[in-house]
């Protein structure tokens, strides 16, 4: 069956198709906020992914990532490459399967200009973001989505050159309250909306 995929972009804003088509975004994690990410980004018609994750799908993972019954012990990069290819086969994806550390950081984002950080550690998140704000990208990154608050609370802020975070500014990580998929997928769509926004040279105040 032959699939003209030329449909699945933005096309339909004058001059958005091509530009998002010519574009590269690299999104390092893809549990509850960078799998939702990957699989937005994709259905816009973003030209070129990055996919970076270490770790497996488990059985735990399935209440807020973009996952199923059939991805359990794969790894999240194939498993979310193999999405992308349904939903959009004309994005090109790359993975990297390692740890990202400070020393291997800057080397494996180093031709993307938006990197989304999509980490589940607070530690973690902190490393990437020094590692990355050099000048020559702009790190889309999030916190503040645990629990069952107010999706209106969720907000997207340029705290300052470079560096846009996405999330609700009141503390909401706290024993007996997990992730759970509504405000984690509003938190991913604050981030690949950004990404999008970067992409066509808008940045927020």
């Amino acid at each position: 069956m032959n699939i003209d995929t030329e449909g699945i972009t933005a096309s339909n804003v004058p001059g958005t198709g091509e530009r998002l088509k010519n574009s590269k975004v690299a999104i390092a994690g893809l549990g509850g906020l960078g799998s939702n990410i990957a699989v937005m980004l994709a259905r816009i018609g973003v030209g070129e992914l990055l996919l970076a994750d270490f770790d497996k799908v488990e059985m735990s993972n399935l209440n807020r990532q973009h996952y199923d019954m059939t991805h359990i012990g794969m790894l999240k990069t194939d498993a979310l490459r193999d999405q992308i290819r349904m939903i959009n086969p004309s994005v090109k994806v790359k993975t990297c399967d390692a740890m990202i550390t400070e020393d291997n950081a800057a080397e494996v984002f180093d031709s993307y200009d938006i990197v989304c950080e999509a980490f589940d550690d607070p530690r973690s998140k902190a490393m990437l973001v020094n590692a990355l704000l050099d000048g020559k990208r702009k790190v889309v990154a999030a916190s503040g989505m645990a629990g069952f608050g107010s999706a209106n609370n969720i907000k997207t802020k340029h705290t300052f050159n470079g560096l846009y975070v996405c999330g609700d500014p009141q503390p909401s990580e706290r024993e007996g309250v997990g992730f759970m998929a509504p405000r984690v997928s509003v938190c991913a769509g604050h981030q690949a909306n950004m990404a999008l926004r970067l992409l066509l040279g808008m940045e927020e105040e």
